[in-house]
């Protein structure tokens, strides 16, 4: 019996969608997913390859009539984030999502969808598998680890494509053509520190920050939406200063590419101080809701006392650690001059972890210019280091320089204006796109990005339109027919 995701149109997508959203593919754990996508070209009779990193190439030959069109890539990633509330009962490596349909979005349980790009691979699946749409030759790609390093893209084979167009399957709004995006680079901040004994007549305190949005640390970062490990430290340092409360553990967020929706923290006070101490953090707490009463209505803080731990830090190691996260910039670090409304350069903090004599924190910093990711990424260096940290930088990307020149582009453009009687929106956007990658193994190929709504994306709020994929559908099929011609 079919469910309701697959009987939505367009049927040829969704049921895809279905199938694949069966797999557990979490970046760095593809395995499945590349089998499942190897057997899926292999039952086509295509030529069906794996690359040495585990990325995967299907080639379609031309349909009849459409022999003298340039070689099209059709590309998306088959990795998806992993996010849950915490009060879902989910395992992401043996289960599959579980989906159901509310008005016009489809959704899932308590976790992210995967339409990230799941609908994107979907897509490439139903072209694959068509008998009547016209289009030229195609190498389908579906790269792996594009959520946690665009490892992928990054191994990619320089020879193995012979592609002349790239359509990059993961942009998020149904009304844009990505002509270009960030780079970006993981910032790890870790130090080492001894744990002391705790002072007699001590209470224990649990605090936990919980319901918020989260989101796309790329995509919604201007939105302005609450940071769940900014504000744990907002609070933890009011305490601190307040009632000189002693901090055992922190652990908030997850994903660098996920703004942190929930975090924790278990701190100790002494007794006398008890009611200042709870007075002062329930008061902060109103402030910081008041503050974000329209972006995050779902806030919610929890404090209770809870058994004492066996150690905390050291006054003078957590007086530098509070401060250095409160020194750390969060959020927007600078909009484009040239092009309105773009954020040119962020920062996500977008894990914490403390406790058992070890710190870690991870951020992602973002940019769409070198220079200006360089000088954040330096800015952030300076304040951990201050505190004692050792910073390390890891999985850095280039971004995607526009062309507004671009063949590709134009075709495109022209086809959603006659489809939609409006212009579409062509923009750069402030993700980590795989194009700039791959633009690097092959500077030739012309590349333009488009998809369907999504949102949410990188949180359990993830969301697909349906309409939106039936708009996105059709457009695509247009634009494979009016692929330009060779030369």
């Amino acid at each position: 019996m079919s469910s309701p995701i697959q009987d939505l149109e367009p049927k040829a997508i969704w049921k895809h969608f279905s199938a694949l959203n069966a797999v557990p593919r979490a970046s760095k754990k593809e395995e499945r997913v590349i089998k499942f996508m190897m057997q899926f070209g292999k039952s086509l009779g295509f030529e069906t390859l794996q690359d040495s990193i585990g990325n995967v190439i299907i080639k379609k030959p031309a349909t009849s009539g459409m022999e003298d069109r340039k070689t099209t890539v059709l590309q998306s990633h088959l990795d998806m984030v992993h996010q849950k509330n915490k009060d879902t009962d989910f395992d992401f490596d043996t289960e599959g999502i579980r989906m159901y349909v509310d008005g016009d979005w489809v959704k899932a349980e308590g976790t992210t969808l995967g339409a990230d790009n799941g609908l994107g691979v979907a897509t490439i699946m139903a072209i694959l598998e068509s008998k009547d749409l016209s289009h030229p030759a195609l190498e389908a790609l579906f790269t792996i680890d594009e959520e946690t390093g665009m490892t992928g893209a990054k191994e990619l084979d320089g020879s193995i494509l012979d592609g002349e167009i790239l359509l990059n399957l993961d942009t998020e709004e149904d009304d844009e053509i990505g002509i270009g995006c960030a780079g970006g680079v993981d910032m790890t901040a870790t130090r080492f520190y001894i744990e002391e004994s705790i002072p007699e007549n001590s209470l224990a305190y649990k605090l936990k920050l919980m319901g918020l949005q989260g989101g796309h640390s790329g995509m919604d970062i201007i939105k302005g939406l609450a940071n769940a490990n900014v504000l744990i430290n907002r609070l933890l340092y009011t305490a601190y200063t307040t009632v000189n409360s002693r901090v055992a553990s922190i652990e908030g967020g997850g994903l660098r590419n996920a703004i942190p929706r929930e975090s924790e923290a278990v701190v100790i006070v002494h007794q006398d101080h008890k009611d200042k101490f709870e007075d002062a953090l329930h008061t902060l707490f109103h402030e910081i809701k008041s503050e974000f009463a329209s972006l995050e209505p779902e806030m919610k803080f929890d404090l209770q006392q809870t058994e004492l731990p066996k150690k905390i830090m050291s006054s003078d190691v957590q007086d530098a650690v509070l401060k250095s996260i409160y020194a750390a910039h969060n959020g927007v670090y600078r909009m484009s001059p040239e092009i309105e409304g773009l954020v040119e350069t962020s920062n996500n903090i977008a894990k914490i972890s403390l406790g058992g004599g070890k710190i870690e924190i991870l951020c992602l910093t973002r940019s769409s210019l070198a220079s200006s990711k360089d000088n954040l990424v330096n800015s952030l260096s300076s304040a951990f280091d201050l505190a004692g940290f050792q910073v390390d930088l890891s999985g850095d990307y280039p971004g995607w320089s526009p062309d507004p020149s671009s063949d590709i582009l134009k075709v495109v453009d022209r086809i959603y204006q006659e489809q939609n009687n409006e212009k579409a929106n062509v923009a750069a956007c402030h993700a980590g796109l795989e194009c700039g990658i791959l633009g690097s193994h092959y500077p030739e190929m012309d590349m333009i990005s488009f998809g369907p709504t999504i949102r949410g994306a990188h949180s359990p709020d993830e969301r697909a339109s349906i309409s939106s994929t039936q708009k996105f559908w059709k457009l695509t099929k247009e634009v494979l027919k009016q692929i330009p011609v060779k030369g």
